[in-house]
């Protein structure tokens, strides 16, 4: 027991001893300066180096010539042996480099400083002014430290404090996103709120190309502004970051990020299902930020599982890729199955976006992108999954020119290899023009290629200021599919803003004449109308918008080359061989919202009961030359259909940084085709939903 004790105490004394042994640190001790007590070895070495190089240093001839003034900029180390090295040496003239160099080889070897009493290197920096001055003249009244004009400062000492500078940089967050690189996330809803600011006469804004970077619509709408007037005003952090401000928020000297939480969590029931209830269960993490005034990045993580209203999930399952997951989730990506009769559909979203000048942002990600006023696009639409892209974006004078490349993917199971999909390219410019304060007019083109003959990526498509078509032409008949395309926009006044666009993906002008309703004559047409502040109602935007795409528009001869990802279509999400006619409005009032639209629309399908199993021009995936007949073709030929959908949303948005918002949805659909089939039959749907959701991106029910 007395060993026990005389060991725990032994322990307790050459603890305290350790304890109280302080890190003993000494700096380097030039010749000179070995008398000198520490606390002056920093001030001495100062001194006694600036010495040795006025005496030493040949100013060269040239440089006297001259009559320069100005610094060399010396980065040095004392190693562990005491020797003294240049790291980097930086002047104007090359003379001033080599003598810097030869004055240090000159150095004597010093007295290697110590950390805990072993040798180890320092870094200084020095700054030696030209023309050189003589430490000695300096006034007698200066303090010791500042007794030499050139003051070597110790790197190692300002690497130490380093990680406190950090800390005492961060600074309050300033809403830096809202002048920043980043995209506006793009909603309908979200994006009506500053339409009308964006349309105003005499703007020279272009609102085709979505989405919007911030720093673009912060020049006709205040962000900030906006945040202002929906604060809840509450100091406490909780209430804070539920209801005015993003989780987390950090900004530094030259860097600010943001986190967040994403949410898509909702029940609802399809009172025409099989079964009880429907859901949605989406978890995720957004985080953004910026890296100096010209770099910004955007990352978002969901993992999700959904179950949806009956005709919902049947449109998802004959969206199926190859393998064993039973559907493609519309907009999102691969649904796994989730119990008997749900889906698990992970999604990932990511783009970094870089503005070198005023005048161009270059974005690299994962996501969507849409080209139109409407809200439909013909030209190119995020109804589809996510795909990686490069955009970019171009402004000068009147003219936005947008150029994007896609990579996307074929997944069907008749182009599959190695159990690997199909990848193919996608390419496309629009040129908008303001050519008055009221009239836009704009330019589309676009191309879809296949890695035929290994040529991959085609380098000539890289080109953004090049013609598609003569490309296509070039490269080989069958090499890719060519479509184009022209929009207008004409601003009635401050309140209305008439719309349209018209896609051309084949035009035979010899069929046009004929008046027989070629097949060859394959080409889409939108027309549409804004109303800002209807009816003298603040913040309600009333949208008329039709829509109508001849059979056949989008596919090709070939298996692949069509105009779609995914087995979805990345223009319209009916693809082609329908007419359409859209109501929809937008209102909002603070924090309340409430949204309306109804959709009348006429499709032709096709039959594929076994007799009938010809291609009449709806579906972009199928080759054309399956069609029935060459001449009277038009739009509804085939199993007719009409549609109608409706859909009615009101909700309360918790936190408008966030775009946290709490909701009901109340939709309705019927589906009336002429033939029932196996996979097209008479249908009709209420669907009611409930639940909270961060609104980043629109997800499109109207099928």
């Amino acid at each position: 027991m007395k060993n026990v004790f005389l060991i725990i105490f032994m322990s307790f004394q050459l603890n305290s001893l350790s304890q109280n042994i302080a890190i003993y640190e000494k700096p380097p001790v030039f010749t000179g300066c070995e008398s000198q007590s520490i606390d002056n070895l920093k001030t001495c070495f100062n001194n006694k180096i600036n010495h040795y190089i006025f005496e030493n240093f040949r100013v060269p001839q040239e440089v006297v010539n001259d009559n320069y003034r100005g610094d060399v900029k010396i980065l040095f180390e004392v190693n562990e042996d005491g020797g003294i090295s240049v790291v980097y040496v930086d002047a104007i003239y090359d003379a001033l480099k080599d003598e810097t160099r030869r004055v240090f080889e000159t150095l004597p070897k010093i007295q290697a400083g110590t950390y805990n009493g072993k040798p180890t290197y320092y870094q200084y920096s020095l700054a030696v002014k030209i023309p050189l001055v003589n430490p000695k003249t300096i006034s007698n009244a200066m303090s010791e430290e500042s007794n030499t004009i050139n003051k070597v400062v110790d790197l190692n000492e300002i690497v130490s404090n380093e990680f406190d500078s950090i800390n005492k940089n961060v600074r309050k967050y300033q809403d830096l996103e809202y002048s920043s690189q980043l995209n506006v996330p793009f909603t309908h809803g979200y994006y009506s709120r500053f339409d009308a600011h964006m349309n105003a006469l005499g703007t020279n804004s272009h609102t085709a190309a979505k989405p919007y970077v911030y720093e673009d619509v912060a020049r006709y709408y205040d962000f900030e502004a906006e945040k202002e007037a929906l604060l809840k005003g509450s100091d406490g952090w909780w209430s804070r970051k539920l209801w005015d401000e993003h989780l987390v928020e950090i900004q530094g000297e030259d860097y600010w990020f943001t986190i967040d939480p994403f949410f898509d969590l909702q029940v609802g029931k399809d009172f025409d299902a099989d079964f009880n209830s429907t859901f949605n269960n989406t978890r995720g993490l957004q985080v953004q930020g910026g890296l100096g005034k010209k770099f910004s990045f955007s990352t978002s993580v969901y993992e999700s599982q959904g179950r949806f209203a009956q005709y919902y999930n049947q449109y998802a399952e004959s969206l199926k890729a190859f393998g064993p997951d039973p559907a493609i989730v519309p907009g999102r990506g691969i649904g796994k199955r989730f119990k008997e009769d749900a889906y698990d559909y992970p999604v990932a979203e990511a783009y970094l976006s870089y503005a070198p000048a005023t005048f161009i942002n270059i974005q690299f990600g994962h996501g969507k992108n849409f080209i139109g006023d409407g809200y439909r696009s013909l030209f190119q639409s995020d109804v589809a999954s996510p795909q990686t892209f490069l955009k970019l974006n171009t402004k000068f004078w009147k003219i936005k020119y947008t150029s994007n490349w896609m990579w996307l993917r074929d997944v069907r199971d008749e182009v599959i290899e190695d159990k690997a999909f199909l990848t193919k390219y996608m390419a496309n410019h629009y040129l908008s023009w303001n050519v008055s304060k009221r009239l836009n007019i704009g330019l589309f083109e676009s191309v879809m290629w296949t890695d035929t003959n290994g040529r991959g990526f085609d380098i000539n498509y890289l080109n953004p200021i090049i013609f598609f078509r003569a490309i296509e032409f070039e490269a080989g008949q069958g090499s890719g599919n060519a479509v184009l395309g022209a929009s207008a926009k004409y601003k009635w006044n401050n309140k209305v803003n008439l719309y349209g666009q018209f896609i051309l993906d084949e035009f035979s002008l010899s069929d046009v004449k004929a008046g027989e309703k070629s097949w060859k004559n394959k080409f889409g047409l939108q027309l549409g109308v804004k109303y800002f502040d209807a009816f003298k109602v603040d913040n309600l935007m009333l949208q008329l918008e039709y829509n109508q795409v001849r059979p056949y528009t989008y596919s090709h001869n070939t298996i692949v080359n069509n105009y779609g990802h995914s087995n979805q279509s990345m223009a319209h999400l009916w693809g082609a061989n329908f007419r359409e006619f859209i109501i929809i409005g937008h209102y909002n009032y603070k924090r309340w919202y409430a949204d309306g639209k109804f959709i009348f629309g006429t499709l032709g399908l096709d039959f594929n009961d076994g007799t009938d199993n010809y291609s009449y021009g709806g579906d972009i995936y199928r080759n054309y030359n399956d069609r029935p007949f060459d001449t009277g073709v038009k739009i509804g030929q085939g199993n007719k259909t009409k549609t109608f959908n409706a859909e009615l949303q009101g909700g309360y948005i918790i936190n408008p940084v966030s775009h946290l918002k709490v909701f009901t949805n109340l939709s309705f659909r019927n589906f009336n085709p002429e033939a029932n089939t196996e996979t097209t039959f008479n249908n009709s749907t209420v669907w009611l939903s409930v639940g909270v959701k961060t609104d980043l991106f629109n997800w499109y029910f109207d099928y």
